[in-house]
């Protein structure tokens, strides 16, 4: 456990430009006292000491703003940046090195029953107010535009953009810029292409009215 939070630690330094010291995040980042509560009412939780796991959850919700279930699994290096409103299901399972922003939902849909929240890949971001409901997976490097409302699974290293989200690939190449706005929309693109191929055709068409007169 101790290993785990100073990798969480080592994570929000690397990840912040605004961390100045590990004493300040360790004190002062409601994301990281969140995450903190969290590995010791997981444990609670896998040792059937639920009751006392709810307890340190509630509680580390009224003091952070952010509520995470005791169930929830949580990989090493998350960071949840200001955090305020941040909701996490029981089944929710996160990678490793994730960052999450305020307001998103890692939640369910209410029609399913066991596995209903969603699973994060590795070095996935979620972007400010964003919505991940169901049990589908979210694959390693995704990343999740602020505002998106993502209702299916997200292949690895891709984008998702609007609501409903749509897919967006990103040639296979992780981006390490923690970048939530400025993302491809696939609608944006296609009109591009089709705009493209309509000016190609337009001088095919001129050159032919050309060699005719």
């Amino acid at each position: 456990m101790f290993k785990t939070l100073k990798e969480d630690l080592n994570a929000i330094m690397e990840r912040d430009p605004a961390a100045r010291s590990k004493l300040e995040v360790f004190f002062l980042y409601s994301g990281f006292k969140a995450v903190r509560s969290h590995r010791r009412a997981n444990w609670c939780f896998r040792h059937n000491l639920k009751f006392l796991a709810r307890y340190i959850s509630q509680r580390s919700r009224h003091k952070t703003g952010i509520e995470i279930h005791p169930g929830a699994t949580i990989g090493k290096g998350l960071f949840i940046d200001h955090g305020m409103g941040v909701v996490i299901g029981e089944t929710t399972v996160i990678g490793d090195n994730c960052t999450i922003y305020q307001n998103v939902t890692l939640g369910g849909t209410g029609k399913e029953h066991g596995k209903r929240h969603p699973t994060l890949g590795n070095n996935v971001l979620v972007g400010a107010g964003a919505k991940v409901l169901g049990p589908f997976t979210v694959g390693d490097n995704a990343r999740i535009a602020a505002g998106a409302v993502v209702l299916n699974e997200v292949p690895p290293n891709s984008t998702a953009v609007g609501v409903p989200a749509r897919v967006v690939k990103v040639n296979g190449v992780r981006s390490e810029a923690l970048d939530q706005i400025h993302v491809s929309d696939p609608v944006a693109l296609a009109l591009c292409g089709l705009e493209a191929k309509i000016g190609t055709l337009e001088k095919r068409i001129k050159t032919a009215e050309e060699k005719v007169k």
